[in-house]
Formats: structure tokens, C-alpha cells, sequence
């Protein structure tokens, strides 16, 4: 059996400082649930738990639904991502933002690698005289600029925002 390895050394990065790991490890060999489990441990402490659809054709090579899967703990992500830079752009520009929810709807290619092809982001962003023109502006400058996740995905999704404004 050959051992193949690639090894990333934080010392020959390009970028300095902006380095993360995670160590993401198969529990379907425990006995867990489910065979198709995994638990992901982040670089800042953190643990995340997945798990892959049933599968009725081969229940062996699936999961049990008992976790998100790994696609929308990524698109959760890119939602996360985007709701922090709207509030703090917000913030920043010294608005009473009170609240700031964001719904994702993805649409993936029929065949694999199932990347994502279409995302639409809605923004309901809550707070005391708000401008539209000012959510506006934070959406595009997350989406554009600051946002990682959804400059990543845009190399291969179609991404539509939208937004409401609601008044407290």
C-alpha cells in the first residue's frame, strides 16, 4: 500500500498570518449512528459535526441526517461571512442596526463535482433609521470586497442579493 502525503508548511505561505487548519476525522469506523460521520476541529478550538444524506440505494454509504451536510455548512459559512461585514460596515458608518438576518437559497450542478451555480442572498436588516441606500451599499461592498467565502464561490455561482429593511 503506498502512503501518499502533501504537506502545507505555514513557514513557505505567501501570506504571513492569515494561515488556518482544521482537522476533519471519519467517525463511521467508531460505531458511531452514522456511517457517513464526520467531526471537524478548527484551528481556534473549535468543533463542527457533519453527516451525509441516507442513501436508500446503498444505506451502508450513507449517513443519517443527524448533521448538516458539509455544502451547507458552506453555504451557512458564506452567510455568516456576509451578515458580520453588512453589520460592521454598518456600524462603522454609525447606523442603529439592531438585527441582521440572511436567507440563502443555493442551486448545485447536476453533476459532480456538485459545485454551486446559483446563490441568492436575503438580507432583513433591522434597526432605527436604517437608509436602504446604506444596506445597499454594505451588501455590495461585503459581496465585492470583503466577504472570502462568497469571492470564492463566485468563481462558479451566479450570486443575487436582495433586502428589506425593517424599521424598530
Amino acid at each position: 500500500m503506498a502512503l501518499y502525503a502533501y504537506y502545507f508548511h505555514p513557514a513557505r505561505s505567501a501570506v504571513k498570518g492569515l494561515n488556518m487548519e482544521c482537522t476533519v476525522s471519519w467517525t463511521g469506523a467508531l460505531n458511531t449512528r452514522s456511517g457517513m460521520g464526520f467531526v471537524a476541529e478548527t484551528g481556534s478550538g473549535h468543533t463542527v459535526v457533519m453527516d451525509g444524506a441516507p442513501d436508500a440505494a446503498k444505506p451502508e454509504n450513507g449517513g443519517q441526517n443527524l448533521a448538516p451536510r458539509p455544502m451547507e455548512l458552506l453555504l451557512a459559512g458564506t452567510g455568516g461571512c456576509s451578515a458580520y461585514d453588512v453589520v460592521l460596515i454598518l456600524k462603522r458608518g454609525r447606523h442603529a442596526v439592531q438585527g441582521c438576518t440572511v436567507k440563502l437559497s443555493a442551486e448545485r450542478a447536476e453533476v459532480d463535482p456538485k459545485v454551486f451555480t446559483a446563490i441568492n442572498m436575503h438580507f432583513t436588516v433591522t434597526g432605527k433609521g436604517v437608509p436602504a441606500v446604506a444596506v445597499e451599499r454594505a451588501i455590495a461592498l461585503s459581496h465585492e470586497k470583503y466577504c472570502s467565502a462568497s469571492v470564492m464561490l463566485g468563481k462558479t455561482a451566479q450570486f443575487t442579493t436582495s433586502f428589506e429593511v425593517v424599521e424598530i
